[in-house]
């Protein structure tokens, strides 16, 4: 073969190669461009306006808006910010935890050989999948003091109810009951599914050297569904801080159960309409949120063994 036949040769590769770039950024272009229009329409833009919105004093609904810079803010974290976030705190620690400690025991307990065991498993995470107002409009008969489930059954034992939409620490109570209740189908499905993934062979080994169920449990079981329960910590964080429904149906004026998402909802729909507070309220959620994100992500992470 000439110098001549070698150079077409190579200008012909050159030129299919150049087509083929060509095509595959064409193909990105029509893949991507379309999701990144509506990532930026239906969530950045409105993310955008809604700190704009935050440096306003906006009656919702008023045709006129006056700049006041961070004056909500100001506001919010001289008057409203240790209730609101404390409120926050505590229903968050204490849904996500009761919903990943509680749905461990029952991945366990689920993973083992029993009779009915499918059935056990389907019943446990039913109220996942229920409707949050419809949930929420059953727990709040259970919980009425007068006519409710739990009055008549503390009645019987010559108990009466407590006032839980009165009291609001026993408010909180309340919700964070029904909020683990509803959620921990999740955990336990979803360690159940990590739980059946360790290899058979290393629990039979550690058995075999004499490790008794905890010492298994802590040296194999824990390291393994580490990935697991990093994404549960990760997801379940994130679920809780944006929890409204339950809060919405069974508290309605959030007497003690005002976390950062119910109290930017009341602010601007609850009869104050106060867009722009309610906007700053928001903002901070969000800023929050990103915040958890990144912790998480950057030192958590470590501590998670993918082998």
């Amino acid at each position: 073969m000439d110098v001549g036949s070698i150079a077409v040769l190579g200008a012909r590769a050159r030129g299919q190669f150049g087509r083929r770039r060509v095509r595959e950024a064409l193909l990105f272009v029509a893949l991507v461009v379309p999701n990144a229009a509506l990532i930026a329409v239906f969530t950045y833009r409105p993310l955008i306006l809604n700190i704009w919105y935050s440096l306003l004093d906006w009656t919702l609904g008023s045709p006129r808006a006056t700049f006041i810079g961070l004056g909500n803010y100001r506001e919010f974290f001289s008057r409203d910010a240790a209730g609101v976030l404390g409120t926050t705190l505590i229903f968050t620690v204490a849904t996500v935890g009761g919903s990943m400690l509680i749905g461990l025991g029952l991945a366990v307990v689920l993973n083992r050989r029993l009779i009915g065991r499918n059935l056990a498993r389907a019943t446990v995470f039913a109220p996942y999948v229920l409707s949050g107002v419809g949930v929420g409009l059953v727990w709040t008969f259970i919980f009425d003091p007068v006519g409710g489930v739990l009055a008549a059954i503390l009645r019987g034992f010559g108990a009466s109810s407590p006032q839980w939409f009165l009291q609001p620490s026993l408010a909180l109570t309340m919700v964070i009951i029904v909020y683990i209740w509803k959620n921990l189908g999740y955990c336990a499905v979803i360690y159940l599914a990590a739980l059946q993934a360790v290899p058979r062979d290393l629990l039979e080994a550690a058995s075999l050297d004499g490790a008794g169920r905890s010492r298994i449990f802590r040296a194999i079981i824990w390291p393994l569904i580490s990935p697991t329960t990093f994404f549960l910590l990760m997801t379940t964080i994130l679920s809780s801080l944006q929890a409204f429904d339950l809060i919405r149906i069974m508290t309605p004026m959030g007497q003690g159960t005002t976390t950062l998402m119910y109290a930017s909802y009341l602010q601007a729909f609850g009869g104050y309409n106060r867009a722009g507070y309610s906007a700053a309220i928001s903002t901070v959620l969000v800023l929050i949120l990103l915040l958890l994100t990144v912790i998480q992500m950057r030192l958590l992470e470590r501590k998670v063994h993918y082998a």
